[in-house]
């Protein structure tokens, strides 16, 4: 598929991505961009051939794999036109997509880029939870700007396959609109959901806690600065999602005496939770 695979940061993705490519073609060299203690870590477990600090080591790659934070793979894109001279596929592993697609179009025409989005990942982020098969089964959202570079999609696609996942082409506006409400969301409210437990029953409390509370909140542990980058390029799709979440939250408060209004909330989350379990259930589609 291809001969030379750059990835430019080796934390949970990227080091997954690694993992993975390795395994499906092992005469393929892996390349890994990163600092030292990442790169040290990332030899020590046999995830990359050939480990750097300097960009200057992408001098021939046919793909590049950026799995930096979302705002540091948009200022990447300079770095590879420095240090890529050939020809090669560009493409990302960031959540939001619009920021990156309108940056790419800048690269000469030697540099395709593809935009992508594995919806994988873990409770803990960094190179030490990577995993070869952290992509198998699940979808992995392309985001081609227009009819442009079919080549380059297609040949994204098997590579998307060839790690494991399961390739589906959209809209770049229409990604950022789903993953505002699929992961965005989410991932604010169980934080914030998580900070003020904490702060209510602290150290103690924790000590009396359930499991539902534990599995509830398990994205709490993700990483502030990869955050950061989705929410300030993407906050006006999170936004409006923010704000009906906080609207139907006053609606319970209103009605934590006589519980009226919470019979229908629950009625309605109940029922789409039975959707989500049973699109789970089924096989991933591909696109």
């Amino acid at each position: 598929m291809f001969e030379k695979i750059g990835i430019i940061g080796l934390g949970l993705i990227g080091g997954s991505v690694a993992l993975a490519a390795r395994r499906a073609w092992p005469k393929a060299l892996v390349i890994g961009v990163d600092d030292t203690l990442v790169l040290e870590e990332a030899m020590r477990r046999h995830l990359i051939d050939v480990a750097a600090d300097d960009p200057v080591v992408l001098a021939g790659v046919d793909l590049v794999v950026l799995a930096a934070p979302v705002e540091q793979n948009v200022e990447l894109l300079d770095t590879v036109i420095g240090h890529v001279p050939g020809d090669a596929i560009v493409s990302d592993v960031g959540s939001t997509k619009r920021a990156i697609v309108e940056a790419a179009r800048r690269l000469p025409p030697r540099l395709r880029f593809v935009g992508g989005h594995p919806l994988a990942g873990a409770a803990r982020a960094g190179i030490r939870h990577a995993r070869a098969d952290l992509f198998s089964g699940r979808p992995w959202l392309l985001t081609p700007d227009g009819d442009g570079e079919p080549d380059a999609l297609s040949r994204m696609r098997e590579f998307v396959r060839g790690l494991g996942a399961v390739p589906q082409c959209m809209d770049v506006g229409a990604h950022d609109r789903l993953v505002a409400s699929l992961s965005q969301l989410p991932q604010l409210a169980v934080t914030a959901l998580m900070h003020v437990i904490g702060g209510r029953v602290g150290r103690e409390g924790f000590g009396l806690a359930g499991r539902g509370l534990r599995d509830t909140t398990r994205v709490a542990s993700s990483p502030v600065r990869a955050w950061r980058d989705i929410c300030a390029t993407n906050a006006d799709e999170i936004g409006p999602a923010l704000d009906q979440f906080i609207e139907v939250l006053v609606t319970m408060r209103g009605h934590l005496a006589d519980g009226e209004g919470l019979e229908e909330v629950f009625e309605s989350a109940n029922a789409w939770r039975a959707v989500l379990e049973e699109v789970q259930s089924g096989p991933a589609g591909d696109a």
